[in-house]
This record gives C-alpha cells, structure tokens and sequence, in this order.
C-alpha cells in the first residue's frame, strides 16, 4: 500500500487532496491506442480483505417507518459483514436537537468517519460542517445538508426517477387504450420529496397524449392515511385504468380501501419496495403490480463508502482515485417478471 502523505485530516478534507478512493464503473479512456498510454489506476481499492480497522458513527432519525427500520437494518448488516469495521450508532431521534447532541458525542469520540441520516437536513448542516472541520468526513445519506462542504459525500434515492420511472411504465401499459384515466396517492404535500415525485410522475406523463391525471390526494406515508385519501379517491371517481401510490406502507391502506371498495379494474404501482408489496406483485392476485424502489440498500452502500474514506481507498471501478461527491440510487421498477430478483431487499 502507498505510503498517506503527511497531510492533517482536516487538510485532506479542505484541501486539494481529498481522502483516496474509486467506485462503481470503469472510467472514460482514449479512443488512441499506444504502448505511451498512462498505466491504470492502481489505488488500492476496497474489498472484502480485512484492512485497517474503521470506526463509523452512524446517526439517523427514529424509525418509525417501515422504511427508515430497514435503513438502520441495512446498515447494521453491512458492517457486521467486515471484521475491521466497529459500528458505532446512535438510538436515532426525530427531535433536531437531540440528533445534534448525538452527532456530537459521536465526534467528540473521534470516530474516523461519520454516517448521518438527518432527521431535517437544513437543522443538521452545522453539525455536518463541525464534524468535517474537526476532520472526520462525512457521508450524508438520503436528506441533504444544505452545503456540499458539511459532507464529503451524498447517497440517496431519485424522487424524481421514481415518479418518472411510475410514470412510464405505467404509460407503457396503458398506451394503447383511449382515454386513459390515471389518479395518484402522493405523500405529504410539505416535503420536496413528494413534489419531486409528482413532478417526475407528471413528465412521464407527457409523453403518453391518451392519458389524463384525473385526480390527486396527499397521504401522509401511514396505512391510515393511506386508507382514508384511497377511499376518497375511489368514491370521487367511479373508473380509473390505473393509481401510482408514492409509498408501501401507505399503500397497505390504500388496498385495504380497494378491496372494501370492490374495485378491480385498474392496476397499481407503488414505490419505495415493501416485502409486503413484492410479496403481492409475485402472487399477482391483486391490483397491485408493479412498485418503484427508493433502496434502504443505500445505507449498506453508505457503509462501504464510509470504510473505503477511513482506510483511504478507493472501492474499485472508476478510472479517478476519490469516491465521488455523490451517488444517486436507480429507483428500478419491480414487478412479476423480476421480483424474485429483489425479494431480499424487501423491508418490513
């Protein structure tokens, strides 16, 4: 292994030099060939070898949402799968202040990198900047802090391709029938989340002229809810050729309210990839399927980010020798011809 130059971290950090790595993909080359071509990268990269021992504070909000559970989950289980890495997470709070003083202890534990989910990430972005100065990277997963400087790097999802990739598979099944009617049971209206999801839904739909968005209602990502905007949804309208549902979890409602309803003539898809929904789309016995990932997998890859920073390599792929600043997660459709594939995955 290269010897690290003598750079403080907190100079590795801000300076020129971030900490080394590579990722997923191999990189660009010349369409020249020639014997003078420069060697490739050859940063030692991470991999399941045990390496230098990493301690990774991880902090996320509470998890009182099948999703969120299966965050904290993902994470747990990736770093039990290294013996070099010690996990050190937090109980998880949805209270701002009290997710500070977590992150806080973590940092004046002088863990080597962090792993932070923030319960509001505009409330969290000094916190994310303290732990960079202190010189302990940052790798802020799914909600964003509002500077790229309180974090070394971002994973998350794509709302938008998530509305965008319900939108056209949804168009695509629909394409040749006459008069389309679609509805759509978002979540809550306050979060950019959900209006990144309806905006990418609402251009995939422009590319299918035969099909018209009926009607819209705001969830609240509960089953409750779920049940309650569905059923107000189906009395509103009396046929409907297809529903995008923003969540799994409140799409447990949502078929509750169709089957009280004795509705059946539409499809269905949801979003963000419950065991419960994959386990309908196998059995196909229902409205429901198809459902568009938003994967806790993320954590998991969070955590080899995270090992790759404290032991200063790269994670193999790319041609360049830092992890990149951010990596946005496909939100891939599932549906009867490949859930097999991503039954694993499923949370509860």
């Amino acid at each position: 292994m290269p010897k690290t130059p003598s750079t403080s971290r907190r100079g590795l950090l801000f300076g020129a030099a971030a900490v080394s790595a590579g990722v997923l993909v191999t990189g660009c080359t010349s369409n020249e060939s020639g014997d003078d071509e420069p060697a490739a990268n050859d940063q030692p990269a991470a991999d399941d070898k045990p390496g230098k021992q990493v301690t990774i504070g991880f902090a996320g909000p509470q998890a009182d949402h099948g999703w969120l559970n299966a965050i904290n989950d993902n994470a747990k289980k990736r770093a039990g799968k290294y013996s070099d890495v010690t996990l050190e997470i937090t109980e998880g709070s949805n209270d701002t202040a009290q997710q500070i003083g977590q992150i806080e202890t973590l940092i004046n534990k002088k863990v080597d990198v962090l792993v932070i989910l923030p319960a509001d990430g505009k409330a969290l972005t000094q916190v994310g900047l303290k732990a960079m100065r202190a010189g302990i990277p940052v790798v802020n997963l799914d909600r964003i802090f509002n500077t790229p400087q309180a974090y070394r790097c971002w994973i998350g999802g794509d709302n938008y391709g998530m509305g965008l990739n319900a939108g056209h598979y949804i168009g695509e099944k629909l394409k040749d029938k006459p008069d389309a009617r679609v509805v759509e049971l978002a979540g809550l209206d306050n979060l950019e989340l959900t209006k990144q999801r309806t905006q990418g839904f609402d251009d995939a739909l422009k590319n299918y002229p035969n099909i018209k968005k009926v009607a819209r209602q705001a969830a609240e990502f509960t089953v409750e809810s779920g049940q309650a905007k569905m059923a107000q949804l189906l009395q509103a309208q009396s046929q409907i050729d297809a529903l995008w549902n923003h969540d799994d979890d409140q799409g447990v409602g949502a078929l509750r309210a169709i089957e009280q309803a004795g509705r059946d003539e539409f499809l269905m898809v949801g979003g963000a990839g419950a065991l419960s929904a994959f386990e309908a789309i196998k059995a196909d016995n229902g409205v429901l399927k198809a459902t568009v990932l938003y994967p806790p997998t993320m954590a998991a890859s969070a955590i080899d980010l995270a090992r790759a920073l404290g032991q200063g390599k790269g994670v193999g792929g790319l041609a360049e020798f830092e992890i990149p600043s951010s990596v946005t997660c496909y939100s891939a459709v599932v549906d009867k011809e490949n859930v097999d594939q991503y039954m694993s995955t499923g949370f509860k």
